[in-house]
C-alpha cells in the first residue's frame, strides 16, 4: 500500500511517497496555489498516485499519511487563531500580560510587547493556597454568568487557569464543566494541558492550546475528509507521531521542524553517526539542534512571544537563510536579520528584490542558474538572473568605496557577506554545543534544507568539524522524517517534593500511572502492546534553584549518581550537601514506526566510471577555481569526488570546498570529510576592512556571550543563574571596553572603570602576573554598589610578558553583608552599612583560588556576608567565565595574529564612535532637571557641536552628595549616558568605549553623581540611574520620563530572604505611546512566577494587575504602572527602596505627568499605613503590602495626534 510523508510549510509543501513496491519519490508544491488546487497535501497525493485533477483519493490504497504542518505556527505568528476567553482568579486578569515583566528589546524606547492571544478575561472569585487550603470558595454563579456572556459575544474557545491548579485542580474542573454546558466547543484546562508549576508558562500554553486547537481541527478535518478514510497522523513538537484526533494546539507549533530533526537523526544513525548537529538552512532562517544518543527536549520555550510550557524538541533558530538581505550600514557589511522572502525574493528572482545570500552564491558560482527550473520573473518562466545579482553587488561595492575609500570587486563583496553569514550560523551551533560544554569537533554535521549544502563545509570549518552527511532526499528531509518517526505519547506530573529515599514509592506510583496512560494512548492508536517501550524519568534540581535536569528513574542511589554526573557535565560543579527537589516525573511511551531508514535509500550501482557532467568556475578566497559539476542522480556507491566540486540536484546544490572530499555510501548518502588541513586565509591586515570589521565585532561579542553562558551555567545563586543579573565583557590593554554582552543595562560601560581602577592599583599591569584574578566592588573607584562584584582577569600572551587584554565578569550577589538581608538597606547613610568592600584584592593567585582569604574577607566586620558559601560559589563561577574568555582571546590571537586583533579592537571602537557621531549630528540640544523624592535634583545640559559631531553632557547644578543612599558613583552615571546614546542610535551597533568618545562628560566632583567615601550608594545604582536616564531623554526631547524607579522590595527572616524589582510605566515619545507594566531603562530583571513565590515563601499574591489610568495624558499616552498586593502569612521584616512617590514622572512637550507611586500597608486589623519612598517595616500574619508603581509621562498635548503612533491604549 501507499504511504505519504508530508511537510506542509509556509511556502512549500514537500511530499515523499512510498509506492506499494517500496519505490520512493518526492515532489515539492507551493503550499498556496488557489488557481491550480485547493490543498497542496491532497494535490501532492493525487500527483504521486497518478490521479486526474479533482479525482477522489482512494483511501483503501493508502496505509497512512504522516505529516507535519506549520498551520499552528503561522496562526501564532500572524495572530489568526480562535477567539478565546481566559478564565482566571480574581486579581489575576493581567497575569499573562505582565508575565515576567521583562521587555523583549533592551534598547527600544518604543517598547513593543507581544499581542495577547485571548480577547477577553473573566475573573472568578475563589482561591486555593499553595498548600491546598481553600481560602475563598469558587463563585460558580459568577463563572456561569461571565461564560454565558462571552459565548453570547461569539467567543467559542475557553482557557481556564487558576493558581496552583497543577496540584489542586477542583476549581478548574468545576469551571470547565460549566463552560462545556454553556456551549464552548474548545475548553483548554491548564492542569491538563501543562500539569506543572508556574502560572505564566502554564497559562500561556493553555491559552495557546485554546487559540490554536480549533484552527488545527478545521484543517485536520479538511484533509482527513479528502483522504477517503485513510489513516492520518501528525508530527508533534516533541518528535513523535500521533493520530489526527489527538493532535492538539500545544503540540503543533514545531510540527514541521521536528520532522527534520527526526529525519536527520535516523539517517545519520544509518550511516553510523551517533553524535550529530542538525543544520537545516532554508530561505528565511536556519534551525540547528543537538543529538547525542537521545532527542534533546525543552519543557519551556518562547515562540512568537508566547511562552510554551510543554515538552518539545530543543531547536535553536537564527535569522540567516538564503533570502537574508545583505546591506552595508554603519561602515560594516551586515547579513539579515530581514529576509527578502518569496516575494520579491532575491535579486536573481527577477522581481526587483535586494541582494541576498542566494545572490552571493550565484555570483560566486556556488550555485548555477541552469540547475534551477525556469520559474522566475513576472511570467514564472525565466531562469535565475545572474546579471541582476551582480548588479546588486556592484552597487554595494560603490557604497563601500564611497564611505570607506576601499575599492572592492563585486566578487570580493559577495565573499565578504558569505563569510559573515557562515559565522552567524556557526555561532548558532556554538550556542547549543560549546556554550553547553560540548566538544563540537566530535560531532558530525547533518545538513539539509534548500540552502544547507551550499554552506555546510564552511560552517563545519568554522567549528572545527570534519564530517558532514547529506541525504539524497536532503531537500525534503523534514517530510522524510515524518515517515521515519515513531509514535510517541508523553506524560508528566508535578511533584515538588524534597527528594529522599522515602519519596521513591510515591514517585514510582506516579510513574506507573503515567506510564499506563501513555501505553494505553498508543494501544488506542493501533500500536501492539508488545511493540511499546516506556522510558521513566524524574526531574531533579537543587533546592532554591529553577533549573531541573532529567535523569532516568532507577534506585535512589543510582538517581543521585546520575544527577550528579549530569549536573557536573552541564554546569561544571555539584553541591553534594544541598537538598534535591523532585520537581516532576515524566514518561515517554514509544511505538516503533516499522519503517527504517535502510528501507528507503539503497543506492544502485552504475556501469562505468564517474564522469563530471560539466565544468564550471567557482570563486573561492579571491581565486577563480575550475570545478567539476556532478548530477546527484548519476552518483553510485563508492564514488569519490575531491573538492572543489559541485553536486547538483533539483532544488539543492552541495558545494565541496577545497580540502574536502565526498564519498557516496551504500545508502546514497554523501559523506563529506576534510582530507587536508584548512588553509588559513590571508591575514586580514591591520587596516580597517568592512568585512573583517563585522567579523571581529561578532567575534568579540561572541566571546562576551560565551563567558555569560559559562557564568549562568556554573553560578550557584538564583540571582545570577535564573534572574541573569550579570554581565561579561572584553577589554583592550588600556581597560577600554571592546564588547559587553548586554544583559543588564546598568552594567554597560561601567566595568571598564573597575578594570582601570585595578590597573592603577597595580601599576597599569606591570605588577600583574599570569594566573592572577582580582575582585573589585568599590563604588568610589569604578564600582556601582557593593552587591555588584566584578571579577577581573588580565590576559597574557604565551610565555607571559605584558598584559594583552582584560576580561571581566560582574554579578549581583544575593547578599554581601550590611545592615539588611540582601544588602539593599533602604535607609543606609554610610557604605559600611551596605556590605563588604573589595578594592582590587587578589582572588586567584598562580591559578589557585584563595578561598581562605576570600572567606576571611566576607566574614570580616560587624556586618559580614550572610551566605559566604554562595558568594564563594558565584565568585568561582565568575572566575571560570573569565578563564573561558581568556582562552577564546588567545585562540583569536593564534588565528589572526596579535597585531591584527589589537588593530581591530581599535577599529570596532572607531566604528561605534562613528555611529554615535551620526546621531549627535542630528540631535536636539536641551536641558532638564529631575527632582528625586529625597529633595535632590539632577541637572543636565546637552550641548551639540554639529561641525565636530560631538556633544557635551554637563551635570553641573546637580545636588551635592546626599546624606541618603541615593548617591550614584560616576560609573553608574557613565553607564546611564552610554545606555541613552545607544537607544538613540536605533541600530545594532557594537557596545564599546567608542560610543562615549564623541561625548564629553562633566560630572561635578562631590555631587551625588560623584560621591566620596563613606557616602552610602546602594540606591544610586537602582534608583538614581533611572532618573539620570529620564533627565537625558527629556533634555534631548526623545521621551517623557518613565517610572523612574526599580521599586526594590525585600523581605525575610532567619529562614527566608527574597528580593524583587517591580515594573511600571514607560514614557511616551514623539511617535509612540509608552508601554504599560514593563521594566524600563536600566533594568530588565525578571519577576518570580506567582506560584513559585507562594510555594517557596509564606506569602500570598492577592493580585497583580495593571494600574489603569496611571500613565500621563497626551497625544501619546504614558504607560500605566501596576498594583501588586502581597499578603504575609507569618511575621517578616521587609523593606522598600523606591522613588517617584513624592515627585511624579514628568511628561514632555505638553504631555501630562505619570501618576506617582504609592507604598502602603493594610494591616490585618483594618488599619492602613502610607509609607514613603524608602521604609523598613515588620509585617505580621494577614498584613498586606501594597505597591502601586508609577506611570510613565505623556508626550504632546492631548487631542494632538501623530500618524506614527500606534493606536490603542498602552495597557490594552
Amino acid at each position: 500500500m501507499w504511504q505519504f510523508w508530508i511537510d506542509r510549510g509556509g511556502t512549500f509543501t514537500d511530499v515523499v511517497a512510498r509506492a506499494p513496491g517500496g519505490a520512493i519519490s518526492a515532489l515539492k508544491l507551493l503550499s498556496e496555489d488557489p488557481d491550480h488546487y485547493d490543498d497542496a497535501v491532497i494535490e501532492g497525493i493525487r500527483r504521486a498516485m497518478g490521479l486526474e485533477d479533482g479525482a477522489a483519493i482512494p483511501g483503501d490504497q493508502i496505509e497512512a499519511v504522516k505529516m507535519g504542518t506549520t498551520v499552528a505556527t503561522n496562526a501564532l505568528l500572524e495572530r489568526r487563531g480562535a477567539a478565546v476567553v481566559l478564565v482566571t482568579n480574581d486579581g489575576f486578569a493581567d497575569a499573562l500580560r505582565i508575565a515576567y515583566q521583562n521587555r523583549p528589546e533592551l534598547f527600544a524606547l518604543d517598547i513593543r510587547l507581544p499581542e495577547l492571544l485571548h480577547c477577553r478575561v473573566l475573573e472568578v472569585p475563589g482561591r486555593v493556597t499553595a498548600g491546598g487550603e481553600e481560602i475563598a470558595a469558587l463563585d460558580l454563579d459568577a463563572a456561569r454568568a461571565g461564560l454565558t456572556a462571552a459565548h453570547g459575544a461569539g467567543i467559542g474557545a475557553c482557557a481556564i487557569l487558576f493558581m496552583h491548579a497543577w496540584r489542586f485542580p477542583d476549581h478548574e474542573l468545576a469551571v470547565a464543566e460549566i463552560a462545556r454546558a454553556v456551549g464552548f466547543t474548545q475548553v483548554s484546562v491548564s492542569h491538563q494541558v501543562s500539569p506543572l508549576m508556574r502560572l505564566v508558562g502554564r497559562g500561556d500554553t493553555t491559552v495557546a492550546d485554546a487559540y490554536l486547537s480549533p484552527i488545527l481541527a478545521r484543517y485536520v478535518d479538511r484533509v482527513g475528509s479528502a483522504l477517503g478514510g485513510a489513516r492520518l497522523m501528525f508530527m508533534q513538537s516533541n518528535g513523535g507521531l500521533t493520530e489526527a484526533g489527538r493532535f492538539q494546539g500545544r503540540d503543533a507549533v514545531l510540527s514541521g521542524p521536528a520532522g527534520g530533526i527526526v529525519g536527520a537523526v535516523k539517517t545519520a544513525n544509518l550511516a553510523g553517526m551517533d553524535r550529530v548537529i542538525t543544520f537545516d538552512m532554508g530561505g528565511t532562517s536556519t534551525d540547528v539542534a543537538h543529538f547525542d544518543g537521545a532527542y534533546e527536549r525543552t519543557s519551556e520555550t518562547e515562540i512568537a512571544g508566547v511562552r510554551m510550557r510543554a515538552p518539545m524538541l530543543a531547536i535553536h533558530t537564527v535569522a540567516a537563510g538564503g533570502g537574508s538581505i545583505l546591506h552595508f550600514h554603519d561602515g560594516r557589511l551586515q547579513v539579515g536579520p530581514q529576509s527578502a522572502g518569496a516575494d520579491p525574493g532575491p535579486a536573481c528572482y527577477r522581481k526587483g528584490g535586494p541582494p541576498t545570500v542566494t545572490d552571493a552564491n550565484l555570483l560566486l558560482g556556488r550555485i548555477r542558474a541552469d540547475s534551477f527550473p525556469a520559474v522566475f520573473g513576472p511570467g514564472a518562466d525565466q531562469p535565475l538572473d545572474r546579471a541582476a545579482a551582480e548588479a546588486g553587488f556592484v552597487r554595494l561595492a560603490r557604497e563601500i568605496e564611497a564611505e570607506t575609500g576601499k575599492a572592492m570587486s563585486s566578487e570580493q563583496v559577495a565573499e565578504g557577506f558569505l563569510h559573515i553569514a557562515v559565522d552567524n550560523m556557526a555561532a548558532a551551533i556554538k550556542k547549543i554545543s560549546t556554550q553547553r560544554g560540548r566538544d563540537v569537533t566530535r560531532y558530525a554535521l547533518v545538513s539539509f534544507g534548500g540552502a544547507g549544502g551550499q554552506h555546510a563545509c564552511r560552517v563545519a570549518d568554522a567549528l572545527g568539524m570534519t564530517e558532514i552527511l547529506i541525504h539524497p532526499l536532503g531537500g525534503v528531509l523534514s517530510a522524510l522524517g515524518m515517515g521515519l518517526a515513531d509514535q510517541r505519547a508523553l506524560g508528566e506530573a508535578a511533584v515538588e517534593e524534597v527528594f529522599t529515599d522515602e519519596l521513591m514509592d510515591t514517585l514510582a506510583r506516579r510513574l506507573d500511572s503515567l506510564g499506563a496512560e501513555a501505553r494505553a494512548a498508543l494501544v488506542d492508536q493501533g500500536v501492539a502492546d508488545g511493540e511499546i517501550t516506556v522510558a521513566r524519568r524524574v526531574h531533579l534540581r537543587y533546592r532554591g534553584t529553577d533549573t531541573a535536569l532529567e535523569v532516568p528513574f532507577a534506585s535512589h542511589d543510582e538517581i543521585l549518581a546520575a544527577f550528579a554526573a549530569a549536573h557536573q557535565a552541564r554546569f561544571g560543579f555539584t553541591s553534594p550537601h544541598e537538598p534535591l527537589v523532585a520537581g516532576a516525573v515524566s514518561v515517554e511511551a514509544v511505538g516503533a514506526s516499522g519503517i527504517g531508514a535502510d528501507d528507503l535509500t539503497r543506492a544502485t550501482a552504475r556501469a562505468g566510471p564517474l564522469v563530471a557532467a560539466a565544468r564550471g568556475v567557482m570563486v573561492c578566497q579571491g581565486a577563480a577555481l575550475p570545478v567539476d559539476l556532478f548530477a546527484r542522480a548519476q552518483l553510485a556507491p563508492g564514488d569519490e569526488i575531491p573538492g572543489p566540486a559541485l553536486v547538483l540536484e533539483e532544488g539543492a546544490t552541495t558545494v565541496i570546498e577545497p580540502g574536502w572530499s565526498a564519498k557516496v555510501d551504500g545508502f546514497g548518502h554523501l559523506i563529506l570529510k576534510r582530507t587536508e588541513p584548512p588553509v588559513r586565509a590571508h591575514a586580514p591586515g591591520t587596516r580597517a576592512d568592512p568585512v573583517m570589521l563585522e567579523v571581529f565585532n561578532n567575534l568579540f561579542m561572541s566571546i562576551a556571550e560565551e563567558m555569560g553562558a559559562v557564568l549562568a551555567n556554573t553560578a550557584r545563586s538564583v540571582n545570577i543563574k535564573e534572574r541573569l543579573d550579570f554581565s561579561c565583557a572584553v577589554f583592550d590593554a588600556t581597560g577600554g571596553l571592546i564588547a559587553n554582552a548586554p544583559h543588564m543595562p546598568v552594567h554597560l560601560g561601567s566595568m571598564g572603570s573597575s578594570v582601570r581602577a585595578v590597573m592603577r592599583a597595580r601599576g597599569s599591569g606591570a605588577a600583574m602576573s599570569p594566573g592572577e584574578v582580582y575582585i573589585h566592588n568599590a563604588p568610589y573607584d569604578g564600582g556601582t554598589h557593593l552587591p555588584d562584584i566584578t571579577v577581573i582577569r588580565p590576559v597574557f600572551g604565551v610565555g607571559g610578558g605584558a598584559v594583552l587584554f582584560f576580561v571581566a565578569a560582574r554579578g549581583h550577589h544575593a547578599d554581601i553583608g550590611g545592615s539588611h538581608p540582601g544588602s539593599m538597606p533602604p535607609n543606609s547613610t554610610s557604605i559600611d552599612q551596605e556590605g563588604v568592600l573589595f578594592e582590587g584584592e587578589l582572588m586567584v593567585e598562580g591559578g589557585v583560588f584563595r578561598e581562605d582569604a576570600m572567606r576571611a574577607r566576607l566574614g570580616a566586620g560587624v556586618l559580614p556576608a550572610r551566605n559566604p558559601d554562595q558568594n564563594i560559589a558565584d565568585l568561582k563561577a565568575q572566575a571560570a567565565a573569565c578563564a573561558r574568555g581568556e582562552g577564546a582571546l588567545l585562540r583569536m590571537v593564534e588565528m589572526f595574529g596579535l597585531q591584527v586583533v589589537e588593530a581591530y579592537m581599535g577599529h570596532v571602537q572607531d566604528n561605534a564612535e562613528e555611529a554615535v557621531r551620526r546621531v549627535i549630528a542630528r540631535l536636539a540640544e536641551g536641558s532638564a532637571v529631575i527632582a528625586l523624592d529625597d529633595g535632590s535634583e539632577i541637572h543636565v545640559t546637552v550641548a551639540v557641536d554639529r561641525a565636530g559631531r560631538c556633544a557635551t553632557v554637563d551635570f553641573t547644578g546637580t545636588s551635592a552628595m546626599s546624606a541618603t543612599n541615593f548617591n550614584a558613583p560616576e560609573a553608574v552615571c557613565r553607564a546611564a549616558v552610554l545606555y541613552v546614546f545607544r537607544t538613540l542610535v536605533e541600530a545594532p551597533i557594537p557596545m564599546n568605549d567608542g560610543c562615549l568618545r564623541p561625548i564629553r562628560l562633566i560630572i561635578p566632583e562631590g555631587s551625588m553623581l560623584s560621591p566620596k567615601p563613606p557616602a552610602a550608594v546602594v540606591a544610586g545604582n537602582v534608583e538614581t540611574s533611572q532618573c539620570v536616564v529620564d533627565a537625558l531623554l527629556l533634555a534631548v526631547g526623545r521621551a517623557a520620563a518613565s517610572q523612574g524607579t526599580m521599586n526594590n522590595f525585600t523581605f525575610g527572616d532567619e529562614t527566608y530572604q527574597y528580593y524583587e524589582t517591580v515594573c511600571g510605566g514607560a514614557g511616551a515619545g514623539p511617535t509612540f505611546h509608552g508601554a504599560s507594566a514593563v521594566q524600563t531603562h536600566m533594568t530588565n530583571s525578571r519577576l518570580t512566577d506567582p506560584e513559585v513565590l507562594e510555594w517557596r515563601f509564606p506569602v500570598l499574591v492577592e493580585s497583580f494587575c495593571i494600574r489603569r489610568g496611571s500613565g500621563g495624558a497626551g497625544a501619546h499616552r504614558g504607560g500605566d504602572g501596576v498594583v501588586r498586593r502581597i499578603r504575609f502569612l507569618r511575621t517578616m521584616a521587609a523593606a522598600i527602596l523606591s522613588n517617584r512617590r513624592a515627585v511624579a514622572p514628568p511628561g514632555l512637550a505638553g504631555g501630562g505627568d505619570g501618576a506617582k507611586g504609592v507604598n502602603r500597608i493594610e494591616r490585618a486589623h483594618g488599619g492602613k499605613e502610607v509609607l514613603g519612598a524608602t521604609a523598613e517595616m515588620v509585617l505580621g500574619p494577614g498584613d498586606v503590602f501594597v505597591m502601586e508603581t508609577p506611570g510613565g509621562g505623556g508626550y504632546g498635548r492631548a487631542g494632538e495626534t501623530d500618524a506614527g503612533a500606534e493606536e490603542g491604549a498602552p495597557g490594552a
